[in-house]
């Protein structure tokens, strides 16, 4: 696995740390480190969307105007994508595939990589939300599949896609608000402040109300967060308390067992979770733990 990521560039080594990486950077590299007889041209019907985008909806102005610079410039940056059983999956640049079909073209130019599964999650999000606002519910589910499937601290995720650790918290606490509330916010009815505030609110009817009022008399973000303070709602703050010390706890926690057993563990709903790359390694994290299993 090491030998394959060397060979796919620096671009990715970073992706796959934990540093704070810069999507432009890390597309260009790709391109940048693939022969020119290894781009080719992929007709678009073959290729499908990535399974793990994280976009629903794409601004149909900007896509026409993407569309209308492809007819008179071409296509200048080469999609990614992986090679599949059925064909292709796009891993970046759907965007330009959409804008490619609406202008009339057959094909694409395309560097295929390989890549799994969080990886493809990885840079979906990487690409969205440095390069177009994506919808705040839509980046909120993001960041919690990212944090599920990449074994993940809040404080780890924060720090590897260059966000503050507040910023992850209020995003995620998003997906607490009521479907019909999550909807507004999807249709750009409530802003992100406006959702922010409503999360914050234990009861669920009330905040189904709180939303249709701001809706219907235009409130802004201030008056909302006016009409909570005066209405002397009960607020989450416990539970959200709770949940910080236990997510902290479990940092520590998780920290102090990756240092045992040289990979990385995560802590989450009363399970824990440690991956391993092949039987030996297995072997070596049960003999770390002091684990021996007779007659194997």
């Amino acid at each position: 696995m090491e030998t394959k990521r060397k060979a796919l560039g620096k671009g990715l080594e970073q992706l796959f740390s934990n540093e704070v990486i810069n999507f432009e950077n890390f597309e260009k590299d790709i391109v940048k480190n693939t022969a020119k007889n290894d781009i080719l041209e992929i007709k678009i019907k073959d290729i499908r969307s990535n399974p793990y985008q994280p976009r629903k909806t794409f601004n149909e102005k900007t896509l026409q105007e993407l569309a209308d610079s492809i007819k008179e410039h071409g296509i200048i940056e080469p999609i990614i994508v992986k090679k599949t059983i059925k064909g292709y999956e796009l891993v970046a640049g759907e965007r330009r595939t959409k804008a490619a079909s609406l202008a009339g073209l057959e094909t694409i130019p395309a560097v295929v990589k390989d890549f799994n599964d969080q990886e493809m999650m990885e840079i979906a999000l990487l690409e969205n939300i440095q390069r177009e606002d994506l919808n705040p519910i839509d980046e909120a589910s993001a960041y919690q599949k990212i944090i599920e499937i990449g074994h993940m601290t809040q404080e780890e995720f924060a720090k590897k896609f260059g966000k503050s650790r507040s910023h992850v918290t209020n995003m995620l606490g998003l997906l607490s608000l009521p479907t019909s509330v999550k909807e507004l916010v999807e249709n750009h009815e409530l802003s992100m402040g406006h959702a922010r505030a409503l999360s914050k609110i234990e009861d669920v009817e009330k905040v189904k109300e709180l939303a249709e009022k701001v809706v219907k008399n235009s409130m802004s973000v201030r008056e909302l967060e006016q009409e909570i303070q005066s209405s002397d709602l009960p607020k989450k703050q416990h539970q959200e308390r709770i949940r910080e010390t236990k997510s902290i706890r479990n940092t520590i926690y998780e920290r102090l067992m990756r240092e045992k057993v040289g990979t990385k563990v995560k802590i989450n709903k009363k399970k824990i979770e440690i991956p391993y790359d092949s039987e030996k390694d297995l072997e070596r994290i049960l003999d770390i733990l002091g684990i021996r299993i007779e007659g194997v």
